[in-house]
């Protein structure tokens, strides 16, 4: 089922789970969905997390200094649920620490915990046959990642697997904060129209009010990741409120419409 994104842009809110212990990161997501964050992206802490910057590496690596664990992060989920029916809640992770758990078992803990979906971000979606299985049987949504260097067989073939949103990745590299929204952005959402119904969502390097606001224009989603890690790192004590401060601000400058009035 596709995610539900009732205003435009939407947020899509990443947090590290366990940075800086997983109370605190509680704390955290419901004061984002406070905030005005639409879909929750639970973030499960890798050894070898290759696709991201240094600020998510750092969080990362604080997690699993404290032990969190791909059960820890479901049992937050349902956490979370509990006081968040209509937020999307999406498991953000490596392959492999689903494959330890066991991708039946993965899938069927997290139906039961109230999880939407999840994002694998280094699973190929050529070889995503039995995930897409499990996923599908456990009434679960699948996220992929297209990047702009994607060749257009590829972008259909990631937006026919994928059935929660599809997630635009704005440029090459890893994630992090930038000065710039890349016009690479653009022209893949562009791009993926032409192969897909479903909700897009941007991603990689937004950080200020004026890059939120200009995903909107092409776009029914922004991803928001390594701006709110950072806040977290840099705001020992103040997480929470810090977290929510900051995605108050990022829809200052423009005011969100909702879908119909786009």
């Amino acid at each position: 089922m596709p995610l539900s994104f009732q205003t435009r842009p939407s947020l899509v809110a990443y947090v590290t789970c366990g940075d800086p212990d997983l109370a605190t990161t509680r704390d955290v997501v419901l004061a984002a969905i406070d905030a005005g964050a639409n879909v929750i992206e639970l973030g499960v802490p890798f050894s070898d997390p290759v696709a991201d910057g240094p600020v998510i590496q750092r969080a990362s690596q604080r997690a699993l200094q404290h032990r969190t664990t791909l059960a820890d992060v479901l049992k937050l989920a349902a956490e979370v649920r509990q006081h968040a029916q209509s937020t999307g809640l999406i498991i953000f992770s490596y392959l492999n620490p689903i494959l330890r758990m066991g991708l039946g078992r993965f899938c069927k803990i997290a139906r039961h915990a109230g999880v939407d979906g999840a994002l694998l971000t280094d699973l190929p979606v050529e070889e995503a046959g039995d995930y897409l299985h499990e996923m599908r049987r456990n009434d679960l949504a699948t996220v992929f990642l297209a990047a702009p260097t994607s060749t257009e067989e590829r972008l259909k073939r990631i937006a026919e697997a994928s059935s929660g949103f599809v997630y635009a990745v704005s440029r090459t590299g890893v994630t992090g904060a930038r000065q710039q929204l890349p016009e690479d952005a653009r022209k893949l959402v562009r791009r993926l129209r032409k192969y897909t119904q479903l909700p897009i969502a941007v991603g990689f390097g937004i950080s200020t009010s004026e890059q939120f606001g200009a995903v909107g224009e092409f776009a029914d989603a922004a991803v928001v990741g390594s701006a709110i890690v950072e806040t977290i790192e840099r705001n020992p004590g103040k997480e929470a409120m810090s977290v929510a401060e900051f995605i108050k601000q990022l829809s200052a400058i423009s005011p969100q419409l909702s879908v119909q009035e786009r």
